[in-house]
């Protein structure tokens, strides 16, 4: 191993080393004034024509900006030092918005970059929070080196969507907040892109909770990191590209999801299409693509719970325009 690289591993494992419990609830403190407790939503798999199992929607799409993200991105704008240049996210969409909503919170000038398969929803999302909107190239990847040359340019702090420890500090809180009100859950069923989330949560839960990661078969980033025992690039397509095809998983997350992650199910964009219908036909829940992944590893049987399993999934994020999949 190179110099270089064996100072980039030393900086990533310290990094990793502080995303722990204590850390994320110390996190959720300094954020706590600025984000919703979401609710839970107590249904039965028989609901959705499955064999009859309670299962429990914590219902994040009804976070600030339509998503989990406002965690993250709150957690970086409250515990770093903003320069006057204010700052710089790449994103698919919610990330975006996400950031975009803080600094408004916040009264700091942002910049975000997309790639132009950020729906339309999420674009206005962004613009409506007062954010300038940069639209590069046709992939995450793409906005993200936009993104890094913006920072060169002007000196703006970057908040990474996935890959900064502020962001999975804030994404752990979701984690703490499902604890304390769901503290016997045997499984939680996690939609992932980049990692940050599901990397958040997996650190607070430490092992307690068996935790089921959910990709789409198009974009199986954390999928091909375990084949390949490392982060590596993944195909970056599919229904939820927008929010969970960053190409590859974050390398701060990797060693905690290694450690502390069961499995990753992988699910077709039929399987989201068809749980997003569901979400909305019986509990009148609207999900985008990402927010729907986790339960459709559920409805499609790409996941099988065992006779009294507690599960719990996360529905991560709503920012669509489509509401009515009744037809």
């Amino acid at each position: 191993m190179s110099t270089l690289r064996s100072v980039i591993m030393d900086s990533i494992m310290t990094a990793t080393m502080d995303i722990t419990r204590e850390r994320i609830a110390a996190t959720e403190a300094v954020i706590r004034p600025h984000i919703r407790r979401t609710p839970l939503v107590q249904a039965d798999l028989a609901d959705f024509g499955l064999p009859a199992l309670p299962v429990i929607f914590k219902l994040e799409m009804l976070q600030h900006s339509g998503s989990f993200k406002a965690r993250g991105a709150f957690a970086n704008l409250l515990l770093r030092q903003v320069p006057e240049a204010g700052i710089v996210a790449a994103s698919g969409g919610n990330h975006g918005a996400a950031v975009a909503y803080a600094a408004q919170q916040l009264g700091v000038p942002a910049t975000i970059f997309v790639p132009d398969i950020t729906s339309p929803a999420k674009a206005e999302r962004i613009r409506g929070y007062g954010a300038r909107l940069v639209i590069a190239g046709n992939r995450y990847a793409d906005a993200l080196a936009a993104s890094e040359a913006h920072v060169a340019q002007t000196g703006a702090m970057p908040v990474h969507a996935y890959d900064q420890a502020e962001t999975l500090l804030g994404q752990g809180s979701v984690g703490l907040e499902l604890e304390q009100n769901a503290p016997d859950i045997d499984t939680l069923l996690v939609a992932v892109g980049g990692g940050g989330l599901i990397g958040g949560i997996a650190a607070w839960y430490q092992g307690r909770t068996r935790i089921v990661a959910v990709e789409p078969e198009q974009s199986p980033t954390l999928h091909s990191a375990f084949a390949a025992g490392a982060p590596v690039d993944a195909p970056a397509g599919g229904l939820a590209a927008d929010s969970l095809a960053p190409r590859r998983v974050g390398e701060l997350m990797f060693p905690i999801a290694r450690a502390h992650v069961e499995r990753v199910v992988l699910v077709s964009d039929d399987a989201i299409r068809q749980a997003q219908a569901a979400l909305w036909s019986s509990l009148r829940l609207v999900a985008e693509p990402g927010g729907a992944a986790a339960f459709a590893a559920l409805l499609s049987g790409r996941y099988r719970p065992s006779s009294g399993e507690r599960v719990a999934v996360l529905i991560c994020g709503a920012n669509t325009t489509a509401v009515n999949f009744d037809s």
